[in-house]
């Protein structure tokens, strides 16, 4: 189900932290969920079952078996992959209590697990008391009693982290939403850099974020990204590519060797005289995955602080593109369209934002700049 298209703000061109007030907004697509029941939440995947309760003091029990393609693994890694809804620190934290243990024994997360054992967590998850809700206005796409969908403008950070303690957007979410205190992450299921515009979808309830890292891992959530890159493609393709931290600048990702997998499909919507227009669908997550993969096939995004390397213009540019191209101030990359199943009612459904104004403006003067020289 498609939502309406965002409004933007026509007069501003780089008007990046614009976001929209939404208080009293109703959803605008999609029918209303049914509620959970308030008691727990059953699921099951292969090798796991789970029981969460949800009230406001999530008692939690969970219990895998170690599968063989992860035997031999840290317990601290095998835990992060069959609890993935929970944070490595957390499990670590759980770990070192005596809370996870394997067939009954307690472990140190570094100590080694092999196929065929089994973890078992028995805990409560605490309220993250030292996030604190912040009244900051957000751009909903969506809303139900289960998941928001949100259209993130650039600038905003995801997630508290060293150098963004606060103003965040999960900040903003617990003031939109108090309850995402008890949701593991706020409800944050997926991410976007700082200054990546466009759609995310947020968990409101244990159940709907369990079920969402469930498709995640699954890879039937649909990302499709929008970028400007520097250079010219002259055909669509795959980049099948491990992504893991580089090894110097460590701010940095990179294609390495012994990286996580990553998967990235991509395709030509419009060539300029030194630039493209491209739409990427992913197929994993993986951190800068389509800024690493672009730059990785050798045309890194405009805008990127950390990818982009030389600045490339085209021979006898119009100065306005010129100047444009040199001050563009983010990674050109848009989250353009989201699908995925609704965590309770299986609905499929399916959102599009519109292209942001200063990615507008500057396809807008690079069609310019190709007309310009045609013939």
């Amino acid at each position: 189900m498609m939502s309406a298209p965002v409004r933007r703000d026509k007069d501003a061109v780089f008007k990046h932290k614009r976001v929209a007030e939404t208080k009293g907004r109703s959803a605008i697509c999609g029918p209303r969920a049914r509620p959970l029941p308030t008691d727990v939440a059953c699921l099951s995947q292969t090798n796991l079952s789970r029981r969460m309760s949800t009230t406001s003091k999530q008692a939690i029990q969970l219990r895998a078996e170690v599968p063989f393609d992860l035997g031999g693994q840290r317990l601290d890694q095998v835990a992060a992959q069959l609890f993935s809804e929970h944070s490595r620190s957390r499990l670590a934290a759980w770990i070192k209590d005596g809370l996870l243990t394997v067939d009954g024994a307690v472990l140190r997360p570094r100590d080694t697990v092999h196929a065929g054992a089994v973890l078992e967590l028995s805990a409560e998850q605490q309220a993250q008391g030292e996030w604190v809700a912040q009244d900051i206005p957000l751009e909903i796409v969506y809303e139900d009693d289960q998941i928001l969908v949100i259209d993130k403008p650039a600038g905003l950070v995801v997630h508290p982290a060293a150098g963004h303690a606060d103003g965040t957007l999960l900040n903003a979410l617990l003031h939109h939403v108090p309850d995402l205190i008890n949701v593991p992450r706020a409800g944050i299921v997926h991410r976007l850099d700082k200054d990546t515009t466009g759609l995310m979808v947020v968990a409101k309830t244990l159940q709907a974020q369990t079920r969402l890292v469930e498709q995640l891992q699954a890879r039937s959530v649909s990302r499709i990204y929008e970028a400007i890159v520097i250079g010219v493609i002259i055909t669509g393709g795959t980049v099948d590519a491990p992504i893991g931290r580089h090894g110097q600048q460590r701010q940095r990702m990179a294609v390495v060797e012994g990286g996580k997998p990553a998967v990235s499909h991509y395709r030509v919507l419009e060539r300029f005289r030194s630039h493209t227009h491209v739409r990427v669908k992913l197929e994993t997550g993986r951190t800068h995955q389509i800024r690493v993969h672009m730059t990785h096939l050798g045309y890194p995004l405009v805008g990127d602080p950390l990818y982009s390397g030389r600045f490339r213009i085209p021979p006898a540019a119009n100065p306005t593109l010129v100047q444009t191209l040199r001050e563009f101030p983010r990674q050109a990359l848009h989250a353009r369209f989201l699908e995925l199943d609704h965590p309770v009612t299986g609905q499929r459904m399916k959102w599009e934002s519109p292209l942001p104004d200063d990615f507008v403006w500057l396809l807008t003067l690079l069609q310019q700049d190709r007309e310009a020289f045609v013939g």
